[in-house]
C-alpha cells in the first residue's frame, strides 16, 4: 500500500460535509461583506514570498517548499495567501478594474513542519484582503467579518486579541526598548530569539519556549511606545469595536509571525483546539504592496486555517442530511420505470437515491431505512398496469398507491407536509 505522504490528509465522506458547510458560509459571508473571489496560482516564484513574507520569518528560513524547475526558475509551493494576492492586485492593476478591492481566496497552503493536531504540511485557508483603506473602520469592519465567521458556525468559547505594532516611525524605538529590557538575559534565551534580537526582535514575543517565557512576560509592551497617529488608530479601531459589541482584550505579546505587520494585529482563539488554538489571524500591512513592485497602497487581511475552523465545528455541524426520497423496483417493468421516476424527483430538485442493481424488494426496503429516506415510492408492475405506483410514508409506516402522472406532486406533498 502506498500511503499519503506525511503531514497531509483524506478529506473523507463524513468529514467533508463540515469542510463544505464552513467553505459556504465562508463564501456567504464574504460575498455579504462585498468581498469578490480570487483563485490564485499554488505555485509562485521564490522571491515572491522570500521579500513579500520576510527573509528573517521561520518560514521563508526552515519550512518553505521550494525547488528550481526545469527551466531554471525558482519556484515555491505557496506557503501563505496574502503575498500572492498583492501580486495579483499589482500585475492586473486590480484597483482600477474593479470598483473595490476587498478580496477574498480559499485553497491549499504548504510548508515544511511537525504535524499536529490542526497544523498539517498541506493546509487549507480562507484568505481575506483589503486595498488602499486607511481608515481604522476597515480596520474593525475586517475584524467584523472575522468574528461574525466564528459566530455564523457557531464556535463556542472563542476569543478576539487585538494589538498595534506600530509604524516605521514608532517601532524603531520599541525595539531599542526592547532589546535594553533584555540586557543580560539575552544569552539566557532560546537560539532561535537570540537570532530574532539581531534580524526582527519584534518575534522574539512569538517564542513558544517554557523557559523563556518569564523573561518574555517582562518585556515593554508595544502601545506604550506608539507614535499620535498610531495610537489615534488604535484607539479608534477599539472604539468601533466597542460600538459594535465585539468583545476583545488586549495582548501585548500579539506581533504575529510575519515581517510585514504595521498597526492593527489580531487573533481570534478558539478554547478547545490545544496548544495549536488561533483559528485565524490577520493584520494591517501598509508598506507590503510597494514593496512588492505595486504602488504605495495600504492593506489589511485575515488567514483563517480552514482544518482548525472544521475542528472547532460544533458536533453534528455539517453532517450530510439523508436522501428525502428512495425509489424501489419491482420486476424488469418496475424497474425500468423506477429508473425513468428517479430521475423526474431529482430534476425536480428531491434528494432521492435507489439501487442500480437488482435486488430484492426486502432487500430495497432496508436500504431505504438504514438512508432514513422520509418517503419510498414503490414501483411495481401490477401497479404500473393500472397507472398507479405505491407511495410509503416511512415514518408514519403508511402507505397509499397515487396515480403514475402525479407522483413528483404526490411526493413533493407528503415531504412539504411533514416538514411542517
Amino acid at each position: 500500500m502506498i500511503a499519503a505522504i506525511r503531514g497531509t490528509h483524506d478529506i473523507l465522506p463524513g468529514q467533508v460535509e463540515r469542510w463544505q458547510l464552513v467553505e459556504r458560509v465562508a463564501a456567504e459571508l464574504c460575498a455579504r461583506y462585498g468581498y469578490v473571489e480570487v483563485r490564485t496560482p499554488v505555485i509562485e516564484r521564490e522571491e515572491l514570498f522570500s521579500k513579500g513574507t520576510g527573509e528573517t520569518t521561520d518560514i521563508v528560513q526552515k519550512e518553505m517548499y521550494s525547488f528550481t524547475d526545469k527551466g531554471g526558475d525558482r519556484i515555491t509551493l505557496r506557503p501563505e495567501a496574502t503575498p500572492s494576492m498583492v501580486r495579483a492586485y499589482v500585475e492586473h492593476s486590480l484597483e482600477h478594474a474593479l470598483p473595490s478591492t476587498k478580496l477574498y481566496s480559499m485553497g491549499p497552503m504548504f510548508r515544511y513542519e511537525r504535524p499536529q493536531k490542526g497544523r498539517y504540511r498541506q493546509f487549507h485557508q480562507l484568505d481575506v484582503e483589503v486595498f488602499g483603506l486607511n481608515d481604522p473602520a476597515v480596520d474593525a469592519e475586517v475584524i467584523d467579518l472575522a468574528w461574525s465567521l466564528i459566530e455564523a458556525l457557531q464556535i463556542l468559547q472563542a476569543e478576539l486579541v487585538i494589538n498595534s505594532v506600530g509604524c516605521a516611525e514608532c517601532r524603531p524605538k520599541f525595539q531599542e526598548a526592547l532589546l535594553a529590557a533584555l540586557g543580560d538575559d539575552l544569552p539566557k534565551l532560546c537560539g532561535d530569539c537570540q537570532r530574532r534580537a539581531k534580524t526582527n526582535p519584534l518575534r522574539i514575543y512569538d517564542c513558544k519556549v517554557p523557559a523563556d517565557q518569564p523573561i518574555i512576560d517582562r518585556l515593554p509592551h508595544s502601545v506604550d511606545y506608539l507614535c499620535e497617529a498610531c495610537a489615534t488608530h488604535f484607539a479608534a479601531v477599539k472604539g468601533h469595536l466597542d460600538g459594535w459589541q465585539i468583545p476583545w482584550r488586549v495582548s501585548h505579546r500579539l506581533v504575529r509571525g510575519l515581517d510585514y505587520y504595521t498597526r492593527t494585529t489580531f487573533e481570534i482563539l478558539g478554547q478547545t483546539l490545544g496548544a495549536q488554538n488561533a483559528l485565524l489571524g490577520g493584520g494591517r500591512y501598509d508598506g507590503l504592496v510597494k514593496s512588492l513592485g505595486g504602488p504605495d497602497r495600504t492593506g489589511i487581511g485575515f488567514a483563517a486555517g480552514l482544518e482548525r475552523l472544521v475542528l472547532a465545528l460544533p458536533e453534528g455541524a455539517g453532517a450530510e442530511p439523508p436522501p428525502r426520497a428512495f425509489v424501489a423496483a419491482i420486476g424488469d417493468d418496475g424497474r425500468a420505470e423506477a429508473l425513468k421516476i428517479l430521475r423526474e424527483l431529482r430534476r425536480a430538485g428531491v434528494s432521492t437515491q435507489m439501487e442500480l442493481e437488482a435486488r430484492s424488494i426486502k432487500a430495497q426496503m432496508k436500504r431505504a431505512d438504514r438512508l432514513a429516506a422520509r418517503v419510498t415510492i414503490i414501483v411495481g408492475g401490477d401497479e404500473l398496469a393500472r397507472g398507479e405506483i405505491t407511495l410509503r410514508d416511512m415514518r408514519a409506516s403508511e402507505q397509499r398507491a397515487v396515480s403514475r402522472a402525479s407522483v413528483v406532486d404526490a411526493v413533493r406533498e407528503l415531504l412539504t407536509r411533514s416538514a411542517g
